[in-house]
């Protein structure tokens, strides 16, 4: 999937709470817990399914923190992978609705034991 056409949001499956500076995040399926430091929280809160991961990381990342843009992607991306993989944020080619949101969740509810 090409970089600049990576979308993510949060799964409403989830429970997260900021503290400090960093968030804590569990999913309440499995109780896979992780704290995000300063910047996974910032990705984490602009994943609103709306805008592209590389405009999170162009606007929010190296507008706030002093990073490599190049560096800064690709660990964006492996951090998205990893929170996807743990159903903790939802990754998709195209925009993501709120409704697109609740039927994963809705699925993924069902499925569980």
């Amino acid at each position: 999937m090409p970089e600049n056409r990576i979308y993510i949001a949060r799964s409403s499956a989830i429970a997260a709470r900021a503290l400090a500076g960093e968030m804590m995040v569990m999913n309440s399926a499995d109780s896979t817990f992780f704290t995000l430091n300063e910047v996974a929280t910032t990705i984490f809160q602009a994943a609103d399914g709306h805008t592209p991961l590389r405009e999170i990381v162009r606007d929010k990342i190296c507008g706030q923190f002093d990073v490599d843009p190049v560096q800064a992607q690709a660990e964006a991306e492996l951090f998205v992978t990893e929170l996807s993989s743990h159903g903790i944020l939802l990754v998709s080619s195209q925009p993501l609705s709120s409704e697109t949101n609740r039927d994963t969740n809705r699925e993924t509810n069902r499925e569980a034991p």
